[in-house]
């Protein structure tokens, strides 16, 4: 496999990594410390930005997946995606949506190929149909959730929840340090680099 590819499988894996320690986080707010008080942020609640970040995965996911199939993009994005804005009331199932969503993406990664790479994806959108490379989708993505979950991260730090260290990657002496993690996760070191 080329590194490149190997490289999108790893940032899949991180994501997912990023998110449930971040969710962890947030699971131990109260219910009005997380739907109800606000932050200072894009959206005004951790609630809203986590479902936010969910919402948007779901969207490019399915396209990504339907091109892979070759089938048509979605007829009805905004029903099927953002209506309603924020489906998840509790961090819980939150959580559970979102490690759905993130294991999806790392299906999606992991099948990837050179000739997959170089098919446009086809999303429907207000202005008519856009069309763009996987790899491009998949850095959008990618850094949607690293921003967002950054104001996640910023927001709890408003809290008496400690935000989680979420800048931490893969450097081969810390695997220690996210063995329970991964565990958690069903995650190895393996999976992720292929070795």
């Amino acid at each position: 496999m080329n590194q490149f590819l190997r490289y999108l499988i790893a940032q899949a894996y991180n994501n997912a990594w990023a998110n449930h320690r971040l969710l962890r986080a947030c699971a131990e707010l109260s219910q009005k410390e997380f739907e109800l008080a606000t932050r200072t942020s894009f959206f005004p609640s951790i609630k809203g930005t986590l479902n936010h970040n969910l919402t948007v995965d779901w969207f490019y996911i399915d396209a990504m997946e339907r091109a892979a199939r070759g089938d048509e993009p979605h007829p009805d994005y905004c029903a099927a995606f953002f209506e309603p804005e924020e489906p998840f009331a509790a961090c819980a199932d939150l959580w559970a949506a979102q490690k759905s969503s993130d294991q999806r993406l790392i299906a999606y990664c992991r099948q990837l190929d050179e000739a997959t790479l170089a098919r446009d994806v086809g999303i429907l959108r207000d202005h008519g149909l856009m069309l763009d490379t996987p790899a491009r989708l998949l850095a959008h993505l990618f850094q949607h959730q690293v921003h967002h979950r950054g104001q996640v991260h910023a927001m709890l730090a408003g809290t008496a929840i400690e935000p989680p260290q979420l800048d931490e990657f893969y450097s081969r002496g810390e695997a220690e340090d996210r063995a329970q993690d991964f565990a958690e996760l069903g995650f190895t070191e393996a999976d992720v680099w292929g070795e």
